[in-house]
């Protein structure tokens, strides 16, 4: 019998329920709670297990938040350049980041970065790529991590309810109402 993994439990649930479009919330709280049943062990991070399903043409994206299972994997995309195509977009983009002008003649190390990223289902395409210096597409990765900022104003708002702490509670809430005004990581439930 395969070993149990985070992965493999998400997987389960997708081809259990193969027929239908499955929302992020469901198989989530599924797997949560599967897992602390069958493992005696909290599941630390269900999103990127999905992300990594979804990456692999395993789940097909429906909606936000929204995927379907992809029984042999037929919506796999290429996720990373080639070699050949790397070599395009730095020549397309004359061997400097885009952002800055800075390349391997002012001592930069380049790098070839997907212009939508992979996860938001960003092509690995000629069109779809540019030249970033290190420090840009660590810069971009960054900007990009917003279900991490959401978790963590969730612990800290959960955290200042606890304690009593009306000033940092309001602010935190007044944080994630942001995101909720926004429609940011609407899958990242949080209650005020």
């Amino acid at each position: 019998m395969a070993k149990l993994t985070q992965k493999s439990l998400i997987l389960s649930y997708y081809e259990e329920n193969q027929d239908r479009d499955v929302p992020h919330v469901e198989v989530v709280d599924w797997a949560t709670n599967a897992w602390l049943d069958r493992k005696g062990k909290v599941f630390r991070d269900p999103d990127r297990a999905i992300r990594s399903l979804y990456q692999e043409g395993r789940l097909i994206k429906v909606s936000a938040g929204v995927y379907r299972y992809s029984p042999d994997g037929e919506f796999k995309r290429p996720l990373d350049f080639t070699a050949s195509q790397k070599a395009e977009i730095l020549e397309r983009d004359d061997y400097q980041c885009v952002i800055c002008g800075k390349g391997p003649a002012n001592g930069v190390t380049l790098h070839v970065d997907h212009i939508k990223p992979k996860e938001l289902g960003g092509e690995a395409t000629i069109e779809n790529g540019q030249a970033l210096c290190s420090q840009h597409n660590i810069q971009k990765k960054t900007l990009l991590q917003t279900e991490l900022g959401k978790k963590m104003f969730i612990r800290f708002y959960e955290l200042a309810k606890k304690q009593d702490n009306e000033e940092l509670t309001a602010f935190c809430r007044d944080i994630l109402d942001v995101y909720d005004q926004h429609g940011i990581d609407s899958h990242i439930l949080w209650s005020k």
